[in-house]
């Protein structure tokens, strides 16, 4: 039987907050136990298939790895090339500056956001929809996912 709460509302039994949700992505922790799991610790690249803690499946399906590719590329273009393109056109920059400034963050900025951008889009998806988290699933009638 499944819950009858709307969406936006969470039961009074969920265990992981939403606030909760928002602090351990925002320092690249399990969104469910919340120890440091996300990622191999021999690999700065590869996300460990679950949390070794709880269990929580981290690569959801088909198509989830989209999402930090989606982050990664909106703070890369719109937070850092952007910008340098606005100084250029202001006058701060000389044409070889922003392409060199704008080349340089646009291949580095990702790889040093890798890591961020998987905890942030685990943060989104889960802050939407702490109901999946196993930890919010023990007193709901739903079904346990994977």
């Amino acid at each position: 039987m499944a819950s009858t709460l709307p969406p936006w509302r969470l039961p009074d039994c969920m265990q992981v907050t939403r606030s909760q949700i928002i602090a351990r992505g925002l320092t690249n922790h399990c969104p469910n136990c919340g120890r440091h799991t996300l990622f191999k610790p021999d690999s700065r690249f590869k996300i460990n298939e679950r949390c070794a803690n709880c269990g929580l499946k981290f690569d959801r399906g088909d198509g989830f790895f989209l999402g930090p590719f989606v982050i990664n590329y909106g703070v890369t273009a719109f937070g850092f090339v952007l910008p340098v393109l606005f100084l250029y056109f202001f006058g701060v920059l000389r044409p070889v500056a922003t392409i060199v400034t704008a080349a340089t963050g646009a291949i580095a900025l990702p790889i040093l956001f890798y890591r961020m951008s998987w905890s942030w889009w685990l943060m989104l998806y889960f802050y939407f929809l702490p109901q999946k988290l196993p930890n919010n699933r023990e007193g709901l009638d739903e079904d346990k996912e994977e």
